[in-house]
Protein backbone atom coordinates (compact mmCIF):
# COMPACT_ATOMS: atom_id res chain seq x y z
CA UNK A 1 0.00 0.00 0.00
CA UNK A 2 3.12 2.43 0.70
CA UNK A 3 4.53 1.46 -2.38
CA UNK A 4 0.97 2.72 -4.23
CA UNK A 5 0.98 5.88 -3.01
CA UNK A 6 4.33 6.95 -3.79
CA UNK A 7 4.31 5.44 -7.61
CA UNK A 8 0.77 7.45 -7.42
CA UNK A 9 2.39 10.70 -6.29
CA UNK A 10 5.23 9.89 -8.20
CA UNK A 11 3.19 9.48 -11.29
CA UNK A 12 0.81 12.90 -10.29
CA UNK A 13 4.16 14.72 -10.27
CA UNK A 14 5.44 12.87 -13.61
CA UNK A 15 2.53 13.98 -15.71
CA UNK A 16 2.75 17.97 -13.77
CA UNK A 17 5.88 18.42 -14.88
CA UNK A 18 5.13 16.95 -18.47
CA UNK A 19 2.14 19.38 -18.45
CA UNK A 20 4.38 21.98 -18.15
CA UNK A 21 6.82 21.48 -20.17
CA UNK A 22 4.07 21.11 -23.05
CA UNK A 23 3.58 24.45 -22.31
CA UNK A 24 7.21 25.60 -22.42
CA UNK A 25 7.10 24.09 -25.90
CA UNK A 26 3.73 25.53 -26.88
CA UNK A 27 5.09 29.07 -25.56
CA UNK A 28 7.95 29.15 -28.43
CA UNK A 29 5.15 27.75 -31.02
CA UNK A 30 3.73 30.33 -30.01
CA UNK A 31 6.42 33.10 -30.30
CA UNK A 32 7.34 31.95 -33.89
CA UNK A 33 4.02 32.24 -35.21
CA UNK A 34 3.49 35.73 -33.47
CA UNK A 35 7.44 37.00 -34.89
CA UNK A 36 6.44 35.73 -38.71
CA UNK A 37 3.38 37.37 -38.67
CA UNK A 38 4.39 40.58 -37.02
CA UNK A 39 7.15 40.82 -38.90
CA UNK A 40 4.91 40.46 -42.25
CA UNK A 41 2.33 43.08 -40.61
CA UNK A 42 5.63 45.53 -40.29
CA UNK A 43 7.09 44.86 -43.84
CA UNK A 44 3.42 45.55 -45.74
CA UNK A 45 3.00 48.89 -43.60
CA UNK A 46 6.81 50.05 -44.26
CA UNK A 47 5.55 49.68 -47.89
CA UNK A 48 2.24 51.46 -47.45
CA UNK A 49 3.80 54.36 -45.54
CA UNK A 50 6.28 54.97 -48.22
CA UNK A 51 3.29 54.51 -51.11
CA UNK A 52 1.30 57.64 -49.02
CA UNK A 53 4.29 60.10 -48.58
CA UNK A 54 5.23 59.63 -52.03
CA UNK A 55 1.37 60.08 -52.86
CA UNK A 56 1.30 62.81 -50.70
CA UNK A 57 4.44 64.78 -51.65
CA UNK A 58 3.57 64.45 -55.26
CA UNK A 59 0.26 66.34 -54.79
CA UNK A 60 0.51 69.45 -57.16
CA UNK A 61 -2.08 72.21 -56.27
CA UNK A 62 -2.67 72.86 -59.86
CA UNK A 63 -3.28 69.59 -60.66
CA UNK A 64 -6.47 67.74 -59.34
CA UNK A 65 -6.27 64.46 -60.08
CA UNK A 66 -3.25 64.37 -57.41
CA UNK A 67 -4.99 66.26 -55.05
CA UNK A 68 -7.97 63.75 -55.63
CA UNK A 69 -6.25 60.46 -55.79
CA UNK A 70 -4.52 61.73 -52.10
CA UNK A 71 -7.98 61.93 -50.85
CA UNK A 72 -9.01 59.19 -51.98
CA UNK A 73 -6.32 57.03 -50.78
CA UNK A 74 -7.56 58.37 -47.37
CA UNK A 75 -11.11 57.76 -47.45
CA UNK A 76 -11.05 54.32 -48.56
CA UNK A 77 -8.05 53.48 -46.21
CA UNK A 78 -10.56 55.08 -43.26
CA UNK A 79 -13.62 53.30 -44.59
CA UNK A 80 -12.83 50.18 -45.46
CA UNK A 81 -10.94 49.61 -41.82
CA UNK A 82 -14.23 50.90 -39.69
CA UNK A 83 -16.61 48.75 -42.58
CA UNK A 84 -14.75 45.69 -41.25
CA UNK A 85 -14.32 46.03 -37.89
CA UNK A 86 -18.30 46.70 -37.26
CA UNK A 87 -19.35 44.32 -39.71
CA UNK A 88 -17.47 41.20 -38.50
CA UNK A 89 -15.35 41.84 -35.54
CA UNK A 90 -16.66 44.76 -33.17
CA UNK A 91 -13.77 43.33 -30.62
CA UNK A 92 -10.65 44.44 -33.20
CA UNK A 93 -11.61 48.40 -32.63
CA UNK A 94 -8.99 49.89 -30.96
CA UNK A 95 -5.92 48.16 -29.27
CA UNK A 96 -7.61 45.05 -27.94
CA UNK A 97 -5.60 45.27 -24.84
CA UNK A 98 -8.64 45.74 -22.74
CA UNK A 99 -10.37 42.75 -25.14
CA UNK A 100 -7.34 40.77 -24.02
CA UNK A 101 -7.41 41.66 -20.64
CA UNK A 102 -11.64 40.77 -20.54
CA UNK A 103 -10.37 37.34 -21.85
CA UNK A 104 -7.78 36.46 -19.30
CA UNK A 105 -10.73 36.96 -16.48
CA UNK A 106 -13.34 34.75 -18.89
CA UNK A 107 -14.97 37.79 -19.47
CA UNK A 108 -14.41 38.14 -23.17
CA UNK A 109 -14.35 35.52 -25.62
CA UNK A 110 -11.24 35.28 -28.18
CA UNK A 111 -12.62 34.80 -31.46
CA UNK A 112 -9.47 33.94 -33.15
CA UNK A 113 -10.78 32.97 -36.59
CA UNK A 114 -12.15 36.32 -36.69
CA UNK A 115 -9.70 38.00 -34.55
CA UNK A 116 -6.54 37.34 -36.80
CA UNK A 117 -7.56 38.09 -40.05
CA UNK A 118 -10.02 41.20 -39.50
CA UNK A 119 -7.36 42.76 -37.06
CA UNK A 120 -4.89 42.44 -39.76
CA UNK A 121 -6.33 43.36 -42.85
CA UNK A 122 -8.65 46.57 -41.22
CA UNK A 123 -5.37 47.23 -39.24
CA UNK A 124 -3.71 47.51 -42.49
CA UNK A 125 -5.92 49.96 -43.98
CA UNK A 126 -6.11 52.04 -40.76
CA UNK A 127 -2.71 52.59 -40.23
CA UNK A 128 -1.99 52.59 -44.23
CA UNK A 129 -4.49 55.47 -44.88
CA UNK A 130 -2.23 57.49 -41.85
CA UNK A 131 -4.60 57.95 -39.07
CA UNK A 132 -2.71 58.56 -35.82
CA UNK A 133 -2.51 54.86 -34.56
CA UNK A 134 0.30 52.40 -34.02
CA UNK A 135 1.11 48.88 -35.32
CA UNK A 136 1.54 47.45 -31.24
CA UNK A 137 -1.78 47.44 -30.54
CA UNK A 138 -2.76 44.89 -33.48
CA UNK A 139 0.30 42.90 -32.91
CA UNK A 140 -0.70 42.42 -29.04
CA UNK A 141 -4.22 41.53 -29.61
CA UNK A 142 -3.05 38.91 -32.52
CA UNK A 143 -0.70 37.50 -30.65
CA UNK A 144 -2.92 36.36 -28.12
CA UNK A 145 -5.35 35.19 -30.66
CA UNK A 146 -2.35 33.29 -32.13
CA UNK A 147 -1.87 31.91 -28.50
CA UNK A 148 -5.46 31.00 -28.46
CA UNK A 149 -5.37 29.21 -32.07
CA UNK A 150 -2.35 27.48 -31.02
CA UNK A 151 -4.19 26.28 -27.47
CA UNK A 152 -7.03 25.01 -29.79
CA UNK A 153 -5.43 23.04 -32.71
CA UNK A 154 -3.49 21.34 -30.41
CA UNK A 155 -6.58 20.52 -28.19
CA UNK A 156 -5.01 21.87 -24.95
CA UNK A 157 -7.57 22.28 -21.46
CA UNK A 158 -9.49 25.32 -21.08
CA UNK A 159 -7.22 26.26 -18.33
CA UNK A 160 -4.47 26.55 -20.70
CA UNK A 161 -6.43 29.94 -22.17
CA UNK A 162 -4.76 31.91 -19.40
CA UNK A 163 -0.93 31.24 -20.34
CA UNK A 164 -1.54 30.27 -24.00
CA UNK A 165 -2.95 34.42 -24.33
CA UNK A 166 -0.67 36.12 -22.08
CA UNK A 167 2.15 34.45 -23.61
CA UNK A 168 0.93 35.16 -27.09
CA UNK A 169 0.39 39.18 -25.86
CA UNK A 170 3.81 39.32 -24.32
CA UNK A 171 5.32 37.72 -27.70
CA UNK A 172 2.98 40.57 -29.49
CA UNK A 173 4.35 43.71 -27.86
CA UNK A 174 7.90 41.90 -28.10
CA UNK A 175 7.78 41.60 -32.11
CA UNK A 176 6.39 45.28 -32.59
CA UNK A 177 9.22 46.97 -31.32
CA UNK A 178 11.86 44.49 -30.85
CA UNK A 179 11.59 44.76 -27.34
CA UNK A 180 11.07 41.43 -25.35
CA UNK A 181 11.86 42.31 -21.91
CA UNK A 182 9.15 45.61 -22.12
CA UNK A 183 6.89 42.72 -23.50
CA UNK A 184 7.43 40.35 -20.40
CA UNK A 185 6.73 43.02 -17.93
CA UNK A 186 4.19 44.62 -19.91
CA UNK A 187 1.72 41.29 -19.30
CA UNK A 188 3.24 40.81 -15.24
CA UNK A 189 2.62 44.97 -14.95
CA UNK A 190 -0.49 45.57 -16.74
CA UNK A 191 -2.01 42.36 -17.38
CA UNK A 192 -0.91 41.50 -13.19
CA UNK A 193 -4.75 41.35 -12.31
CA UNK A 194 -5.66 39.24 -15.29
CA UNK A 195 -2.61 37.22 -16.13
CA UNK A 196 -2.59 34.27 -13.63
CA UNK A 197 1.21 34.13 -12.30
CA UNK A 198 3.34 31.06 -11.45
CA UNK A 199 6.75 29.79 -12.92
CA UNK A 200 6.05 28.11 -15.83
CA UNK A 201 3.63 30.67 -17.11
CA UNK A 202 6.07 33.16 -16.47
CA UNK A 203 8.71 30.87 -18.25
CA UNK A 204 6.28 30.60 -21.17
CA UNK A 205 5.84 34.43 -21.95
CA UNK A 206 9.70 34.90 -21.07
CA UNK A 207 10.08 31.92 -24.59
CA UNK A 208 7.14 33.62 -26.54
CA UNK A 209 8.60 37.05 -25.98
CA UNK A 210 12.12 36.37 -26.85
CA UNK A 211 10.87 33.91 -29.59
CA UNK A 212 9.37 36.21 -31.29
CA UNK A 213 11.66 38.90 -30.94
CA UNK A 214 14.42 37.02 -32.33
CA UNK A 215 12.52 35.69 -35.37
CA UNK A 216 11.50 39.44 -36.11
CA UNK A 217 14.94 40.29 -35.77
CA UNK A 218 15.95 37.97 -38.39
CA UNK A 219 13.35 38.92 -40.99
CA UNK A 220 13.00 42.78 -40.37
CA UNK A 221 16.43 43.55 -38.87
CA UNK A 222 18.46 44.07 -35.46
CA UNK A 223 18.27 47.82 -35.30
CA UNK A 224 16.37 49.62 -32.04
CA UNK A 225 13.46 51.07 -33.36
CA UNK A 226 14.36 54.60 -32.40
CA UNK A 227 18.50 55.29 -33.59
CA UNK A 228 19.44 57.97 -31.61
CA UNK A 229 22.50 59.11 -29.38
CA UNK A 230 24.14 57.27 -26.90
CA UNK A 231 23.41 59.45 -23.33
CA UNK A 232 25.56 59.16 -20.45
CA UNK A 233 23.76 59.07 -16.86
CA UNK A 234 23.16 62.88 -16.13
CA UNK A 235 24.41 64.92 -13.12
CA UNK A 236 22.59 64.13 -10.39
CA UNK A 237 21.74 68.01 -9.72
CA UNK A 238 19.27 67.48 -12.72
CA UNK A 239 17.44 64.92 -11.21
CA UNK A 240 14.63 67.46 -9.81
CA UNK A 241 13.87 68.35 -13.76
CA UNK A 242 13.02 65.13 -14.34
CA UNK A 243 10.59 64.86 -11.12
CA UNK A 244 9.33 68.06 -12.33
CA UNK A 245 8.41 66.47 -15.90
CA UNK A 246 6.54 64.03 -14.35
CA UNK A 247 4.57 65.81 -12.96
CA UNK A 248 3.71 67.35 -15.91
CA UNK A 249 2.77 64.35 -17.91
CA UNK A 250 0.98 63.55 -14.92
CA UNK A 251 -2.12 65.50 -15.95
CA UNK A 252 -1.24 64.96 -19.36
CA UNK A 253 -2.33 61.37 -18.84
CA UNK A 254 -5.36 62.54 -17.10
CA UNK A 255 -6.78 64.58 -19.50
CA UNK A 256 -5.93 62.18 -22.36
CA UNK A 257 -7.57 59.22 -21.21
CA UNK A 258 -10.54 61.11 -20.29
CA UNK A 259 -11.27 62.85 -23.36
CA UNK A 260 -10.38 59.57 -25.26
CA UNK A 261 -13.26 57.69 -23.56
CA UNK A 262 -15.13 60.88 -24.22
CA UNK A 263 -14.39 60.60 -27.81
CA UNK A 264 -15.36 57.07 -27.83
CA UNK A 265 -18.59 57.82 -26.28
CA UNK A 266 -19.54 60.66 -28.85
CA UNK A 267 -18.68 58.47 -32.04
CA UNK A 268 -20.40 55.38 -30.85
CA UNK A 269 -23.36 57.17 -29.92
CA UNK A 270 -23.67 58.45 -33.65
CA UNK A 271 -26.50 56.57 -36.15
CA UNK A 272 -25.53 54.58 -39.60
CA UNK A 273 -25.33 57.67 -41.21
CA UNK A 274 -23.43 59.99 -39.31
CA UNK A 275 -20.98 56.95 -38.82
CA UNK A 276 -20.30 57.11 -42.68
CA UNK A 277 -20.05 60.47 -42.73
CA UNK A 278 -17.86 61.14 -40.03
CA UNK A 279 -15.56 58.15 -41.75
CA UNK A 280 -15.69 60.12 -44.87
CA UNK A 281 -14.46 63.14 -43.24
CA UNK A 282 -12.42 61.45 -41.03
CA UNK A 283 -10.29 60.38 -44.20
CA UNK A 284 -10.40 63.38 -45.84
CA UNK A 285 -8.92 65.16 -42.73
CA UNK A 286 -5.92 62.49 -42.42
CA UNK A 287 -5.02 63.21 -46.22
CA UNK A 288 -5.26 66.70 -46.21
CA UNK A 289 -3.09 66.96 -43.25
CA UNK A 290 -0.92 64.23 -44.30
CA UNK A 291 -0.30 66.73 -47.57
CA UNK A 292 0.18 69.85 -45.56
CA UNK A 293 2.35 68.29 -43.22
CA UNK A 294 3.08 64.28 -42.90
CA UNK A 295 4.72 64.78 -39.36
CA UNK A 296 1.16 65.53 -38.20
CA UNK A 297 0.10 62.36 -39.18
CA UNK A 298 0.73 58.19 -39.19
CA UNK A 299 2.28 56.26 -35.82
CA UNK A 300 5.37 58.80 -34.93
CA UNK A 301 7.87 56.89 -35.65
CA UNK A 302 9.22 59.51 -38.38
CA UNK A 303 8.20 62.39 -36.18
CA UNK A 304 10.36 61.00 -33.26
CA UNK A 305 13.18 60.83 -35.70
CA UNK A 306 13.15 64.02 -37.21
CA UNK A 307 12.54 65.55 -33.30
CA UNK A 308 15.66 64.23 -31.49
CA UNK A 309 17.41 64.79 -34.60
CA UNK A 310 16.66 68.71 -33.68
CA UNK A 311 14.93 69.54 -36.88
CA UNK A 312 11.59 71.55 -36.03
CA UNK A 313 11.66 74.74 -33.80
CA UNK A 314 10.62 75.33 -30.53
CA UNK A 315 7.35 76.74 -32.04
CA UNK A 316 6.31 74.08 -34.19
CA UNK A 317 7.13 71.52 -31.66
CA UNK A 318 4.20 73.17 -29.58
CA UNK A 319 1.90 72.89 -33.04
CA UNK A 320 3.11 69.70 -33.42
CA UNK A 321 2.07 68.37 -29.50
CA UNK A 322 -0.73 69.93 -29.71
CA UNK A 323 -1.69 68.91 -33.30
CA UNK A 324 -0.57 64.99 -32.18
CA UNK A 325 -2.26 64.92 -29.38
CA UNK A 326 -5.78 66.10 -30.75
CA UNK A 327 -5.49 63.86 -33.97
CA UNK A 328 -4.18 60.62 -31.77
CA UNK A 329 -7.69 61.28 -29.47
CA UNK A 330 -9.85 61.40 -32.75
CA UNK A 331 -8.02 58.41 -34.66
CA UNK A 332 -8.87 56.22 -31.65
CA UNK A 333 -12.70 57.73 -31.40
CA UNK A 334 -13.91 56.53 -34.62
CA UNK A 335 -13.09 53.27 -33.62
CA UNK A 336 -10.59 52.46 -35.93
CA UNK A 337 -7.93 49.13 -35.46
CA UNK A 338 -4.62 50.68 -33.92
CA UNK A 339 -2.57 50.76 -31.09
CA UNK A 340 -1.91 54.37 -28.81
CA UNK A 341 1.59 53.34 -27.54
CA UNK A 342 3.48 54.68 -30.51
CA UNK A 343 1.46 57.77 -31.07
CA UNK A 344 1.87 58.16 -27.11
CA UNK A 345 5.32 57.60 -27.27
CA UNK A 346 5.23 60.46 -30.03
CA UNK A 347 3.69 62.67 -27.69
CA UNK A 348 6.15 62.18 -24.79
CA UNK A 349 9.16 62.80 -27.37
CA UNK A 350 7.75 66.05 -28.27
CA UNK A 351 6.58 67.42 -25.24
CA UNK A 352 9.76 66.13 -23.56
CA UNK A 353 12.06 67.71 -26.12
CA UNK A 354 10.61 70.96 -25.34
CA UNK A 355 10.54 70.90 -21.87
CA UNK A 356 14.56 69.80 -22.56
CA UNK A 357 15.15 72.98 -25.06
CA UNK A 358 13.58 74.98 -22.01
CA UNK A 359 15.18 73.82 -18.98
CA UNK A 360 18.70 73.83 -20.83
CA UNK A 361 18.26 77.39 -22.01
CA UNK A 362 17.68 77.89 -18.06
CA UNK A 363 19.98 75.29 -16.48
CA UNK A 364 23.11 74.93 -18.98
CA UNK A 365 25.03 73.50 -16.77
CA UNK A 366 22.70 71.08 -15.90
CA UNK A 367 21.64 69.61 -19.04
CA UNK A 368 23.88 68.36 -22.03
CA UNK A 369 20.85 67.58 -24.33
CA UNK A 370 17.60 68.19 -24.60
CA UNK A 371 17.23 64.61 -26.04
CA UNK A 372 17.71 62.95 -22.89
CA UNK A 373 14.21 64.63 -21.65
CA UNK A 374 12.71 63.38 -25.55
CA UNK A 375 13.30 59.56 -23.52
CA UNK A 376 12.11 60.11 -20.15
CA UNK A 377 9.46 61.65 -21.66
CA UNK A 378 8.37 58.67 -23.55
CA UNK A 379 8.29 56.75 -19.99
CA UNK A 380 6.52 59.70 -18.50
CA UNK A 381 3.43 59.58 -20.48
CA UNK A 382 3.06 56.01 -20.69
CA UNK A 383 3.40 55.90 -16.98
CA UNK A 384 0.44 58.38 -16.64
CA UNK A 385 -1.73 56.66 -19.24
CA UNK A 386 -1.36 53.20 -19.23
CA UNK A 387 -0.49 53.87 -15.78
CA UNK A 388 2.67 50.81 -15.88
CA UNK A 389 6.17 52.95 -14.98
CA UNK A 390 7.88 49.94 -15.68
CA UNK A 391 6.72 48.72 -18.92
CA UNK A 392 7.12 52.75 -20.17
CA UNK A 393 10.49 52.98 -18.72
CA UNK A 394 11.97 49.47 -20.13
CA UNK A 395 10.19 50.63 -23.69
CA UNK A 396 12.03 53.81 -23.43
CA UNK A 397 15.29 52.11 -23.05
CA UNK A 398 15.09 49.07 -25.34
CA UNK A 399 13.40 51.13 -28.22
CA UNK A 400 16.36 54.01 -28.21
CA UNK A 401 19.01 51.28 -26.36
CA UNK A 402 19.41 54.16 -23.56
CA UNK A 403 20.40 52.03 -20.49
CA UNK A 404 22.36 54.98 -18.95
CA UNK A 405 19.26 56.92 -18.38
CA UNK A 406 17.75 53.97 -15.95
CA UNK A 407 17.56 56.17 -12.69
CA UNK A 408 16.54 59.58 -14.54
CA UNK A 409 13.91 57.37 -16.35
CA UNK A 410 12.45 55.74 -12.67
CA UNK A 411 12.06 59.24 -11.35
CA UNK A 412 10.08 60.73 -14.15
CA UNK A 413 7.66 57.54 -14.59
CA UNK A 414 7.17 56.69 -10.62
CA UNK A 415 6.21 60.36 -10.11
CA UNK A 416 3.63 60.83 -13.43
CA UNK A 417 2.32 57.26 -12.05
CA UNK A 418 1.75 58.40 -8.42
CA UNK A 419 0.71 62.06 -9.16
CA UNK A 420 -1.81 61.02 -11.45
CA UNK A 421 -3.42 57.95 -9.55
CA UNK A 422 -3.86 60.59 -6.55
CA UNK A 423 -5.82 63.35 -9.55
CA UNK A 424 -8.10 59.97 -9.88
CA UNK A 425 -6.29 58.45 -12.94
CA UNK A 426 -7.40 55.06 -14.16
CA UNK A 427 -5.58 53.10 -16.21
CA UNK A 428 -6.72 53.62 -19.52
CA UNK A 429 -7.01 49.93 -20.55
CA UNK A 430 -9.13 49.07 -16.92
CA UNK A 431 -11.43 52.30 -18.44
CA UNK A 432 -12.09 50.39 -21.79
CA UNK A 433 -12.06 47.38 -20.59
CA UNK A 434 -15.19 48.68 -17.90
CA UNK A 435 -16.72 50.32 -20.63
CA UNK A 436 -16.69 47.29 -23.24
CA UNK A 437 -18.46 45.03 -20.22
CA UNK A 438 -21.32 47.72 -19.51
CA UNK A 439 -22.00 47.98 -23.17
CA UNK A 440 -22.00 43.99 -23.73
CA UNK A 441 -24.17 43.81 -20.97
CA UNK A 442 -26.75 46.30 -21.66
CA UNK A 443 -27.27 44.56 -25.15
Amino acid sequence: MKHLKIWKRTHRFIDADSKNFKLIFFAFLIGAFVGALASLFRFILEKLDSLRIALYSNVDSSNIFSWALALLFGIIGVSISIFLVKKYAPETSGSGVHEIEGALDELRPVRWKRVLPIKFIASIFSLGSGLLLGREGPTIQMGSSIGKMVKDLFHQADDNNNPFVSAGAAAGLASAFNAPFSGIIFVMEEMHGHFRYNFFSMAAIMVASGTADFVSRILVGTSPVIQMTIFENPPASSIWLFILLGAIFSFIGLFFNKLLIFTLDLFSSLSMNMTIITTIIAGLLIASIGILNPNMIGGGYDTIRLVIDKSFSLQFLIILFISRFLFTIFSYGIGAPGGIFAPLLALGVVLGFVFGSIAQHYFPDSISDPTIFAVAGMAGIFASTVRAPITGLMLAVEMTSNFELLLPLIFTSVTAALITTQLGNQPIYTILLERTLKKSNSI
